[in-house]
């Protein structure tokens, strides 16, 4: 695989890996590694969100009111 940096960018991940002792690759794939992680988790709760909202299956008047209490009202 190949990716394109611009030059800053390019000179921020020097810096990083000569500070860390750590090679580039090493960093980049600790980058992608976390934002794939990250963004499948995401779009696994969405995915289950909507499940929950096309079962209808929404909080209750009681549930936000316990919810209410139990953290108390913020004010705006």
């Amino acid at each position: 695989m190949t990716i394109r940096l611009e030059d800053t960018m390019k000179d921020r991940l020097e810096q990083l890996a000569a500070v860390t002792q750590r090679s580039k690759s090493f960093l980049a794939a600790e980058a992608i590694r976390a934002y794939v992680e990250s963004n499948e988790w995401q779009i696994s709760e969405i995915h289950t969100a909507l499940k929950e909202a096309d079962a209808e299956d929404f909080a209750t008047e009681q549930d936000v009111a316990a919810l209410t209490l139990k953290w108390g009202e913020r004010e705006n």
